[in-house]
């Protein structure tokens, strides 16, 4: 380390973190940016799947995601920025069927022209939507029985989310699902084109962009040195503790989960720690596939079938060109599910059959490689009214900003959303200061 005082510590390297350093170094400031993890990046940090470059997390682009674009002019890689039109399909009881296009979804034999014609105004109402107020009182099966029928949520919806949240189902925002679909609804080129974006050479292109622009800029960052504890004193924080020591900064921004928080700040009230605490998580096992041949042409696969344990298969191929087939299938799920425990090989042996189910075609020697990655906290649980339970971003103490991806909502986790969030946080730190 070149110094023990800072300016501004950010604790945790992923988009949010990274994001809040380079506007702090922006603004002239010292800046120290401290991971847990052995490389920069959080969940778009790249790895080496038998030689190529790939995200640990997929991630896409949409035509709203209005900070990505900013960030990357500024970067001077706007041109890295490519799109794909995407195909969406659906896989539904042992067949699979187009998706995501007026055409298709008249064409869809499972529901009924009514169910057809709910359905179509649903996903234009998300489009049109800009005030949530009246649907945020409402889960999300509640808000889509309303739309679509018992029959069509059932159909349509319900596997998709169990798959997802299991016991935390019946209690997901209708707000943030309908904010989610709007996003995808936005990012189209015609009404029967779907258009998503990709960066060249992957998630790692902005990732190293902004490292080397906070490298460049007065700005430090050190991975493998997770933060033990925030601390404090006289109600302004004062610096963090290391395995290595302390480091002063009368600014601290931290981006980890909000379940280390507690630990990280025992200072904080018992009813704020509660707060923290109350907030739900599940974690996700990301598995990634290397094949010889495509599975389907399109991007995304939702899956309902009874016999298939996962909700949708990502072929990441079919959006960023790369001569490897590359498929993703994210198992979300509580930490306490059963396959949690499972082995590497026992989960990607699940998954394939699920592969093949939806492409017989496919071989079990087609396999050239694998990935399981595992991550605790991945999907924050967003109930109704989920603001409300949310602590202000600026802490009690003085200089101490906590948000993770929870912070964003109504929208979802992503990438524009870290770099917007982690900005905003930075210029308000610097402002006060």
């Amino acid at each position: 380390m070149k110094s023990e005082s800072y300016d501004l510590i950010v604790i945790g390297a992923g988009a949010m973190g990274l994001a809040a350093a380079y506007e702090a170094c922006l603004q002239g400031k010292r800046t120290l940016v401290l991971e847990a993890d052995s490389v920069a990046g959080g969940m778009a940090a790249h790895f080496d799947l038998d030689g190529l470059s790939v995200e640990r997390y997929y991630h896409f682009i949409c035509k709203t995601d209005f900070d990505t674009f900013n960030l990357l002019s500024e970067l001077g890689i706007r041109e890295k920025l490519k799109w794909t039109a995407t195909k969406m399909g659906y896989y539904f009881d042992g067949k699979l069927y187009p998706w995501g296009n007026p055409l298709a979804l008249l064409a869809f034999p499972k529901i009924g022209l009514l169910g057809k014609i709910r359905y179509a105004l649903m996903a234009l109402y998300c489009t049109k939507r800009s005030d949530w107020s009246k649907v945020e009182p409402l889960t999300a099966p509640e808000w889509f029985k309303a739309w679509l029928g018992e029959d069509g949520y059932r159909k349509l919806w319900h596997r998709l989310f169990h798959l997802k949240f299991y016991e935390f189902t019946d209690n997901i925002s209708a707000t943030w699902i309908g904010t989610r679909i709007k996003r995808i609804g936005l990012s189209r080129k015609s009404m029967f084109e779907e258009q998503l974006g990709y960066l060249e050479g992957g998630t790692e292109t902005l990732v190293s962009a902004l490292v080397n622009y906070i490298s460049k800029h007065g700005g430090e960052i050190i991975c493998d040195s997770p933060v033990i504890e925030i601390l404090s004193d006289k109600g302004g924080v004062t610096g963090v503790k290391t395995k290595t020591g302390k480091l002063k900064a009368n600014r601290v921004i931290s981006t980890v989960p909000t379940p280390f928080i507690s630990h990280l700040v025992p200072q904080f009230p018992d009813a704020l720690k509660a707060q923290y605490d109350a907030i739900d998580n599940i974690g996700v096992l990301c598995l990634i596939f290397k094949l010889k041949q495509s599975v389907t042409e399109n991007f995304w696969v939702n899956i309902v079938d009874e016999n298939i344990p996962i909700p949708g298969i990502i072929e990441f191929s079919n959006l960023r060109i790369m001569e490897e087939n590359i498929v993703y299938v994210p198992y979300y799920m509580p930490t306490s599910n059963e396959r949690w425990a499972w082995s590497d090989k026992d989960i990607i042996d699940e998954a394939f059959v699920a592969i093949k189910s939806v492409n017989p075609n496919i071989r079990d020697d087609d396999i050239l490689s694998y990935e399981v990655s595992r991550l605790k906290y991945a999907q924050p649980i967003c109930p109704p009214n989920f603001l409300e339970e949310l602590p202000n971003i600026q802490t009690p103490i003085s200089g101490l900003q906590v948000a993770d991806t929870c912070y964003y909502y109504p929208e979802d986790r992503g990438i524009s959303e870290s770099i917007g969030l982690g900005r905003k946080m930075a210029q308000s730190t610097i402002e006060l200061a």
